[in-house]
């Protein structure tokens, strides 16, 4: 089976227990305001805007297609600044079988592996076969699987990925649903049901809270999210993260950093609501 992919990483501590190897998949159901990888939004749609602006001549058009020379690539990422799309011309079509090539020279220092994106679950079928090809390597199979996924998914995706999936790690960007969809694009009715469905499961290994200073960070909002996670699980994993500008795209609504006084007030409130494992960063 073929994947659309963005890019990967053989060695990352901050996705997922342990030390993992990262796919990131091309496409994403969301249009986030903080959105730090805009260019996995969208797949390329061989406009042709980026092959000109191209410092390397890695870009080339083909048949009406942007083709990318990996090799003659500069990693200047100009591309990916003048794209108008949300997208990148270096996502390429690979099959499971050349991940797991690329898996391998690096798993016996990962305890697992974590599929991001983008959006994980827009690509539903590609993620359960790959997964399912690791747990049947015997070289690869005391891997865990996670992936990392905004939640938008039909309870019938959490369905498909149960039976090779070790955990999920969500993230909720706000409980209020017009606020949701003021940051987003999109209503939070499928996160909030993926959060329940995953944690029935046994399958969600944390709920991630990114926090906006002076946008979704208010104290009754934030004790109502701790309310609503309590009810699923009182236990549960909690991350809360502060934005950070670093990275992300221009935003038409201003977007502040919450300082370590923020951040460490956010996890008092939550606290405060049920006996969260609760992480600060």
């Amino acid at each position: 089976m073929t994947g659309l992919v963005t890019d990967w990483i053989e060695f990352s501590a901050v996705d997922g227990p342990g030390n993992r190897f990262v796919v990131f998949l091309q496409g994403c159901n969301f249009d986030c305001l903080a959105c730090h990888n805009p260019y996995t939004i969208n797949a390329c749609n061989d406009c042709g805007i980026c092959v000109e602006a191209c410092p390397s001549g890695a870009l080339g058009m083909v048949g009406g297609r942007v083709i990318w020379d990996e090799n003659a690539c500069g990693s200047t990422d100009r591309c990916i600044q003048i794209c108008p799309y949300d997208a990148t011309p270096k996502a390429r079509a690979l099959e499971v079988a050349d991940l797991l090539d690329r898996i391998r020279p690096a798993a016996p220092f990962l305890s697992g592996v974590t599929v991001s994106g983008g959006e994980a679950t827009q690509q539903a079928g590609f993620v359960r076969a790959l997964f399912t090809a690791i747990k049947s390597d015997p070289g690869l199979a005391r891997l865990t699987c996670f992936v990392d996924t905004n939640g938008a998914a039909d309870p019938s995706v959490w369905a498909e990925l149960d039976p090779v999936l070790d955990g999920a790690m969500v993230d909720l960007k706000c409980l209020d649903d017009a606020l949701h969809r003021r940051l987003t694009g999109e209503g939070n009715a499928a996160v909030l049901a993926s959060i329940e469905d995953l944690a029935r499961r046994g399958k969600l290994y944390e709920v991630r809270l990114l926090m906006v200073a002076g946008v979704n960070d208010a104290d009754d909002l934030l004790a109502a999210t701790g309310d609503w996670l309590a009810a699923v699980d009182p236990t549960m994993r909690v991350k809360v993260i502060g934005f950070r500008a670093h990275g992300a795209r221009p935003s038409a609504i201003p977007l502040a950093e919450p300082d370590a006084a923020q951040r460490a007030h956010y996890a008092s409130v939550l606290a405060a609501r049920g006996a969260f494992d609760l992480i600060v960063v």
